[in-house]
């Protein structure tokens, strides 16, 4: 028998249920339903579905209101089937337009894990293919896709579905057209396109989303744990109309293609308000897009959660009570900097302490936080703002980056002047911190006496707990990184990433800092008035107690939280 692949969905149950209870729930609104339900009508397709296709809502959510409107079960990964079951009767290519896959056969029935049970169609319809009574089960959608995949890998991927419905000729030149690329970018195909990529860069993790045209294909790659892995593309023909959905969500100018441009996103995807940080440059074969994932629900301003050792994070807490001074946080782009001074700012914001920010930009808002935007188009730079900050009576100042001597020098008079003032630095330790601002023409009397300690970090990816693999190091390891000294047990063992459905095959689960805290000390002080180099700054500072970042990183190894490999990769310089 076949299957129709295409029909009219029957939305009374979804409408008398699903929308109620999303509505109740508050997990769209109720203009996203809208769309969607205008969307549903033009597709033929189930709302659910659609809405999770849309980014409105997660595939967790969606599994979850199916039990709780039906009661039926949700079904694990180890339930799936590990073979095709009716597949003469059941075609892939049905399966895969419907969300559903066959589990189990029985006498005179059979068990199906469906996206959506509610779908009376399809039920219908594979009644009828197998002449079985048909007992539906949930499984999410990604779920549904991953078996089969596995079971049917010769189809068409969701992704190619949505750009076979985009209506552009490949000989098209379509950029010449703005009105042509305006009235592409609002197309539903286009508008569901844009919203899979951001909608599976939030399920992988990723913290950013890479959106590269080259001659003769489009890349995309998601940043995900600190490390850029590649993802499925649509072809090239969709460039101009997934980069210009973009500019228009995020409000840029799709007209000029020349120049760079920023602007932002606030979507809501898999449940939740994301904001997204867009930055377009121009290249030789168009335009290249980075979206910044700022998942204020993934933000965990609590030191412990974040990965600081009991040591570091009671030391690095003494320093926050002092009543004034200057606390840096130092280490290269995407080391979690931002996140150990919000922190930072959360344990001090207290009723009696007024907390001014100057930020580029302001990537999370902080509740009872003043938090300044950086303008530099007119005129507002950091060393404006805190000229103007300074007459505002501040307790505690954060300033986003010490980038020239002009900002260095406020930082240091507002420390001077009673103020506790928090900033970071783009350098490699906490020794050589120290000499780049001496090297920027602050006073060595202003800085020995102003600073506090400077905290140097960097982010080791975090080892998935369900299937990492214990094994023994070789004894030429062990030697030269005299991993004897830091492991209390004689037998030593280290840990490898291997790659489970819970850490979507990677190995590893979320990041952790590792930290290096540089106390001034009187010693520290004295080398600082003698314009000691870095190398003898961080070898007083190790002498007198620090453990250096690769130490850190060393005992979080042996301790089985990440590999070996990736201790080494952050702290090699």
């Amino acid at each position: 028998m076949t299957l129709p692949i295409h029909h009219h969905f029957n939305s009374k149950i979804e409408h008398n249920d699903i929308v109620q209870f999303l509505l109740s729930e508050d997990k769209i609104g109720a203009d996203d339903l809208t769309r969607a339900i205008e969307l549903q009508d033009e597709k033929g397709t189930s709302l659910g579905i659609l809405l999770n296709q849309l980014g409105l809502i997660s595939d967790k959510d969606l599994a979850s209101l199916f039990n709780k409107i039906t009661s039926l079960t949700i079904l694990q990964d180890n339930d799936l089937p590990a073979a095709p079951i009716f597949e003469d009767s059941l075609p892939s290519k049905f399966l895969k337009e419907y969300f559903v896959v066959p589990i189990e056969q029985l006498e005179d029935s059979l068990v199906v894990a469906m996206a959506d049970p509610t779908d009376e169609y399809t039920l219908q319809a594979i009644k009828l293919a197998t002449s079985k009574n048909v007992i539906p089960k949930i499984a999410s959608i990604s779920q549904i896709e991953s078996v089969l995949e596995r079971l049917y890998g010769d189809g068409q991927t969701k992704l190619a579905d949505i750009v076979e419905e985009i209506d552009i000729d490949p000989n098209e030149s379509d950029t010449d057209s703005i009105e042509r690329l305006k009235d592409l970018a609002a197309e539903a195909p286009v508008i569901r396109l844009v919203s899979l990529i951001i909608n599976h860069a939030v399920e992988s993790r990723a913290s950013d989303i890479h959106i590269e045209p080259f001659d003769n294909r489009l890349k995309i790659r998601y940043r995900i744990d600190g490390v850029l892995q590649e993802a499925e593309a649509p072809p090239a023909r969709s460039t101009a109309a997934v980069i210009s959905r973009v500019k228009i969500m995020a409000k840029m100018n799709i007209a000029e293609r020349r120049l760079p441009q920023d602007g932002r996103i606030q979507i809501k995807t898999q449940g939740k308000l994301i904001d997204l940080r867009v930055s377009t440059v121009p290249t030789m074969h168009g335009e290249s897009l980075v979206m910044r994932i700022l998942d204020k629900e993934q933000v965990n301003l609590d030191f412990d959660i974040l990965g600081f050792s009991k040591e570091i994070s009671a030391q690095f807490q003494d320093i926050l009570k002092l009543p004034h001074g200057i606390i840096l946080v130092t280490g290269p782009t995407g080391s979690g900097k931002t996140t150990t001074l919000y922190t930072a700012l959360d344990k001090l914001n207290t009723p009696d302490k007024k907390i001014l920010t100057v930020e580029d930009p302001v990537e999370y808002q902080l509740e009872g936080v003043n938090q300044i935007q950086v303008k530099s188009k007119i005129g507002l730079d950091f060393a404006d703002a805190l000229r103007s900050i300074v007459r505002q009576d501040p307790d505690v100042i954060m300033i986003g980056e010490m980038r020239d001597l002009e900002t260095a020098k406020i930082a240091v008079q507002s420390a001077l002047t009673g103020h506790l003032v928090f900033s970071t630095l783009h350098t490699n330790d906490a020794g050589s911190s120290i000499t780049r601002l001496l090297d920027m023409g602050v006073e060595d009397y202003l800085l020995s006496s102003t600073l506090n300690g400077i905290l140097s970090q960097r982010l080791v990816r975090t080892l998935c707990k369900e299937c990492r693999k214990q094994y023994a190091p070789l004894p030429e390891l062990i030697e030269e990184l005299n991993l004897c000294q830091y492991n209390s047990n004689p037998e030593i063992s280290l840990y490898e990433a291997s790659g489970c459905s819970a850490c979507i095959d990677s190995g590893y689960v979320g990041r952790s800092v590792i930290t290096e805290l540089l106390i001034i000390s009187e010693s520290i002080r004295r080398l600082i008035l003698s314009h000691a180099d870095g190398t003898t700054l961080q070898k007083e500072a190790v002498d007198n107690g620090m453990d250096t970042m690769q130490i850190e990183g060393i005992k979080k190894a042996l301790a089985g939280i990440t590999t070996i490999e990736d201790v080494m990769r952050v702290t090699r310089e």
